[in-house]
């Protein structure tokens, strides 16, 4: 049996202020998170299987995998943040024997990840990751599983992201729209409203099936609505430079509005109201732009005078 080494005292002290350090940056990165109100946080990997379709998984083998493309844990999401920097001091004893490793060049096994789009997800490894990342360390060896997805997870992605995607990829998947408009792109910031873009699907094709006295497929029904009321809105949206109103916002989020706010002012008006019509009184009323506020409310003013 091989004499255990201890290592020298002021390795000792250097993986404690390391330690320190680590737990130090991942405290300031708590607070720059909570002032811009974005995520610090790992990715849950049980979490985000449940968000996306999976349709198998293969052996990859040992790579060489970039520390930056490591943002989540199967297990261990809680006690580090998105950079891997520690979140508590529970972290520590194992923390600084892996970093005490590293400082006497002592050589460690690979991790264990799981790949997902084009990121990865920690099975086996994490305080080795903390540590390496923390060290400046670019790469690490890794013995990876691929998990076989459609969905385009990177490392910007967070759990509501993920939301998004997922509902992005049923509506595409019913709709076929990839297959009959391969330019179409349909993006909302809000997930739960790809079901009322569905709904509004379902209404169209009622109204067309009716015009043209015969039974059609969801799919063409799907092609119709793009065509011939999507695409007009969104040519409107264009035109008048509605969107640039409506920071982080997309032309499918304004497309829900103003369709649904078209149908609130025909409901008032009793009478018909054009897109542009409603894309125009939406704009007006809501949009971000201060001298849009201000002439609305004068325009206001001068209609409540004549009444």
């Amino acid at each position: 049996m091989e004499p255990r080494i201890e290592p020298p005292n002021h390795f000792l002290f250097r993986a404690r202020a390391d330690f320190d350090t680590a737990l130090r940056k991942s405290g300031w990165r708590n607070i720059i998170s909570l002032l811009t109100k974005k995520s610090n946080q790992l990715l849950p990997y049980d979490q985000v299987l449940k968000l996306v379709p999976i349709s198998g998984h293969h052996y990859a083998g040992m790579q060489q995998v970039p520390i930056d493309s490591i943002v989540g844990s199967v297990g261990r999401f809680q006690d580090f943040d998105r950079a891997f920097l520690p979140k508590g001091t529970a972290t520590r004893a194992r923390w600084e024997k892996i970093d005490l490793a590293h400082l006497m060049e002592v050589d460690l096994p690979a991790i264990e990840l799981y790949k997902l789009g084009t990121v990865y997800f920690v099975k086996d490894g994490n305080h080795r990751v903390s540590v390496a990342r923390e060290r400046g360390q670019v790469f690490i060896d890794a013995v990876v599983v691929e998990i076989d997805t459609p969905i385009n997870i990177t490392p910007e992605t967070n759990l509501v992201d993920l939301i998004g995607k997922r509902e992005m990829a049923r509506f595409f998947q019913k709709t076929k729209l990839k297959e009959t408009r391969s330019q179409s792109e349909i993006v909302l910031s809000i997930p739960e409203m790809y079901s009322i873009l569905l709904e509004h699907i379902q209404t169209h094709g009622w109204f067309l099936c009716e015009e043209l006295n015969e039974s059609l497929s969801f799919t063409d029904i799907a092609t119709s609505w793009y065509d011939n009321v999507y695409m007009p809105m969104v040519q409107i949206i264009r035109e008048k430079g509605i969107l640039s109103g409506f920071p982080h916002r997309t032309e499918a989020d304004l497309y829900v509005w103003i369709m649904e706010h078209r149908w609130f002012l025909i409901k008032d008006n009793s009478g018909e109201v054009s897109m542009g019509e409603a894309a125009d009184h939406f704009s007006d009323s809501f949009s971000k732009k201060p001298w849009q506020r201000i002439i609305y409310q004068i325009s206001q003013l001068f209609q409540h005078h004549k009444m």
